[in-house]
């Protein structure tokens, strides 16, 4: 782990992290966590043990990453949001479904998630989609796709530098898209 930064109130177990990457103060990095390259993992954030981080992944404060977990490159996780693995947790011993049962998501290139949004297992997040604060995602989101709201459900597209397109999908950045097949792709 050498060029790897740990506060001396952070803990990490995992020995498979990236160089550069720096965790804060409170923050937890469970034994077999991956975290790549210049990864920057914020105050009280917890990485289960299973998880995977690709490179340049900023971690909010208070974020929950939990085994079967999986974040693409240059992904954005806003404060406080957090991920499921169980679609039925439950404590008592005769009912625990264990990791044969917790379900994977999936997290693709330039996603951003916004603080305290809420990401139910077994589901994909498409590259630069932009989920926004405090939704709760229940289902796939497609690439560049904007979603809000309980349940989430998309309001239009976003641009990868992050703002939502126009109905003409061009942003103010510059960039213009067009739909192929419902799919946003560059014009």
């Amino acid at each position: 782990m050498s060029q790897v930064f740990v506060h001396p109130q952070g803990i990490c177990e995992s020995e498979d992290i990236g160089e550069g990457t720096r965790i804060w103060a409170f923050a937890h990095v469970m034994k077999n966590a991956h975290i790549g390259a210049h990864c920057n993992i914020g105050e009280g954030a917890f990485v289960e043990g299973g998880a995977r981080l690709g490179n340049h992944v900023t971690v909010k404060n208070g974020v929950a990453i939990w085994d079967r977990v999986e974040v693409g490159d240059h992904v954005f996780l806003g404060p406080n949001c957090v991920f499921t693995n169980d679609r039925a947790p439950r404590s008592h011993p005769d009912y625990r479904t264990g990791p044969k049962g917790w379900e994977p998501t999936h997290v693709g290139f330039g996603a951003s998630i916004g603080a305290n949004a809420t990401i139910v297992c077994g589901v994909t997040l498409g590259s630069w989609c932009f989920i926004a604060a405090g939704a709760v995602v229940t289902k796939d989101v497609p690439d560049h796709a904007m979603v809000v709201g309980n349940p989430a459900h998309q309001i239009g597209w976003a641009c990868r530098c992050g703002r939502r397109l126009s109905p003409e999908l061009g942003c103010t950045c510059g960039l213009a898209y067009r739909l192929s097949d419902g799919r946003l792709v560059s014009a």
